[in-house]
């Protein structure tokens, strides 16, 4: 069996003593061992293929550089990882460029964007239905403003049983105050 590698090298040296063909069959050669290379670190098709076709104008362009002696795959994978780097490094800076700048976006969204409308006050008639433990900790936690551990301290409770009560009480609520 013929190394792979050593088929690339003498398609190679063949091409750069002028035989076209063995040109045209390395290039798709090199364009197929490529291929996957480039497929796993882009998400589009299309950047693939543009990618690919600049590699090969770069091998191309390089081809006269390259050493006989020495295997093609090297050579051709660190002019495609070269390719990739500029190729990725111009496509993040020009979504950099067109990034949104949050303290701008503050200036442009209504200061109610985050707020619910719904206060403490105006769902406490439900909240008083819940189990009293559940009260008692929404009631502490909203409306006196203890954190979970303060309330686990005043109730004689884990911190993690008070959270999971609370997410228990949330869960019921958003249920009543969605019908």
């Amino acid at each position: 069996m013929i190394d792979q590698n050593e088929n690339f090298a003498s398609l190679m040296r063949q091409s750069l003593n002028g035989d076209q063909r063995a040109y045209a069959i390395l290039l798709q050669k090199t364009a197929s061992l490529l291929r996957p290379f480039l497929a796993k670190r882009l998400s589009f098709n299309n950047e693939v293929d543009d990618l690919l076709q600049e590699i090969l104008i770069s091998i191309h362009k390089a081809r006269h550089t390259y050493d006989g002696n020495r295997p093609y795959k090297p050579w051709a994978y660190a002019i495609a990882k070269f390719r990739l780097q500029d190729f990725l490094r111009a496509h993040y800076s020009d979504q950099l460029r067109h990034a949104v700048d949050f303290d701008d976006l503050e200036e442009i969204l209504p200061e109610t964007v985050t707020e619910s409308g719904l206060s403490y006050e105006s769902i406490s008639a439900e909240v008083q239905k819940l189990p009293e433990k559940q009260a008692t900790i929404l009631q502490l936690m909203h409306q006196e403003g203890y954190t979970s551990k303060e309330v686990a301290e005043k109730l004689g409770m884990n911190e993690s049983a008070v959270k999971v009560s609370a997410h228990r009480a949330y869960k019921v609520l958003r249920k009543k105050l969605e019908k």
